[in-house]
């Protein structure tokens, strides 16, 4: 970090400046040097440093008019600055402060303590330029809470903003851990509906004999407990929308009721012999194939097709591989706010295991992965050592594979015949002639399964694509 930093001094006192110009770049720092409050308005137009220290008093003015100057004309994330001064107080140090120095410092400097104030306050800066990076991100490449930037999520975004115009019911199909309360809940928030109730309900939750009363509401006396009134989850959400999780669960005798209050808007509370009107969109949920549970009679094929107005499928992770560095930066910054700790990224090695590993569990599974490994983090690093044994399991043993049965049965053989087959010729090959057969021998053993090909050579898939890139563009 200190190679790429640079910082400005600005302090009139010779000797002081020489000392701490020294001290600074001792330790590694870039550093300019202004006299004056002119010099160091001439250095700013030149290039924005990192961290700025000045003098209070200066020759030509006050170091907090330079202190005011930053902080009006600076990006979202302005320079450090520390304030030092031989004549300091305690309003000084207020003012100094409220008008966005990061420290104030008095003379004589205790010089340890001082390297340590630059160190810390540039580390705070680096971390505001990292939350403001990923916030710029998930502004630019998001959809309210729904992030992302792939291909997959775009066009899922086009679609959410289309469909949240309409009225009709909305059926919501993805893998557990996809965010599909998320897709409910963009579309609810870019629809006219916005400022009204946004309610969601899991339908396996509920006990079977509460369900009609938790949709529908009930009477007072209608049944064992029910000692007053009480709304619905429909007149709930009225004007606004309900969505049904795992909707797949429903009793049949509770779908044909909600098929009614979805074709007309009229319910039935437990134990009244009324109907009411409510004006809720309905959006459904689910894991599960839903033409299946049609066919085996287990879902009412009307109730189907009328959830089916619009839907929308929620990609995997899998399936949207470019995301998973940008989420999993957004849950980083995340818990270790939660959790009150300083932790900057994840190594490379790491990022490399999260990039090779299927994350079954989607989304939902790379947030808890990333809470586990903030716990454990001690340092300001993710490591690969912080991540889940399965997760390390799935990344790393299939390099210890041998290539095939017959390899296994006969290693001894095999690896002396596969030397002289890639050494034969009258002509040493070259590291990278052998590297190339050798990748094609393992493509051939795995029958093209460039996964399992990269997991057994020790490579990343991204390394092994650009290896059989690179051939291919030799070749032609």
């Amino acid at each position: 970090m200190k190679q790429a930093t640079p910082l400005l001094l600005v302090e009139d006192d010779p000797a002081l400046a020489r000392l701490i110009l020294d001290e600074l770049e001792a330790d590694g720092w870039q550093i300019r040097h202004a006299k004056t409050l002119a010099e160091a308005r001439s250095s700013l137009l030149s290039a924005l440093p990192a961290l700025i220290i000045t003098d209070l008093r200066l020759p030509d003015g006050n170091g907090m008019t330079l202190v005011r100057e930053i902080m009006e004309s600076a990006p979202k994330v302005p320079p450090a600055i520390i304030v030092i001064t031989a004549f300091g107080s305690v309003r000084q140090a207020v003012e100094a402060l409220q008008a966005g120095a990061d420290d104030f410092l008095t003379k004589p400097l205790d010089l340890d303590h001082f390297v340590l104030t630059v160190q810390r306050v540039l580390e705070t800066r680096e971390l505001r330029q990292e939350v403001q990076r990923f916030r710029t991100l998930s502004d630019d490449q998001g959809l309210h809470d729904l992030k992302g930037q792939s291909p997959a999520m775009r066009q899922l975004f086009e679609q959410i903003r289309v469909i949240a115009r309409a009225q009709g019911p909305v059926l919501i199909n993805g893998e557990s851990g996809t965010g599909k309360e998320l897709i409910a809940r963009a579309l609810h928030a870019e629809s006219d509906r916005a400022a009204k109730p946004f309610l969601a309900v899991n339908c396996a939750g509920i006990p079977q004999e509460l369900l009609e009363s938790e949709f529908f509401g009930h009477s007072a006396g209608a049944f064992t407990g029910a000692r007053k009134q009480r709304k619905g989850l429909l007149q709930e959400a009225d004007g606004g929308t309900l969505l049904l999780d795992e909707i797949a669960e429903m009793p049949l005798a509770l779908q044909a009721k909600l098929l009614r209050a979805l074709q007309d808007g009229s319910i039935r509370p437990v134990g009244t012999d009324h109907e009411e009107q409510v004006d809720v969109r309905i959006m459904a949920a689910t894991h599960r194939d839903l033409k299946e549970k049609v066919a085996s009679g287990e879902f009412r094929e009307d109730l189907y097709y009328r959830l089916e107005t619009f839907s929308l499928l929620s990609p995997p992770l899998r399936e949207r591989a470019e995301d998973m560095e940008l989420l999993a930066q957004r849950f980083l910054m995340q818990h270790s706010a939660i959790q009150k700790k300083s932790i900057s990224g994840f190594s490379r090695k790491t990022m490399q295991h999260l990039h090779e590993y299927d994350f079954p569990g989607n989304v939902r599974e790379l947030r808890n992965i990333v809470e586990r490994a903030v716990a454990f983090c001690q340092g300001d690093t993710i490591q690969p050592e912080h991540l889940p044994a399965r997760l390390l399991e799935q990344t790393i043993r299939p390099q210890t594979h041998t290539l095939s049965s017959t390899a296994n049965n006969n290693s001894s053989h095999a690896s002396s015949s596969e030397e002289e087959g890639l050494l034969a010729g009258a002509v040493l090959p070259t590291l990278e002639q052998l590297q190339k057969r050798y990748v094609q021998r393992v493509l051939k053993e795995t029958g093209g399964n460039k996964r399992r090909a990269a997991a057994l050579l020790g490579i990343g898939r991204r390394t092994l694509y650009r290896w059989l890139d690179e051939k291919e563009q030799e070749q032609t």
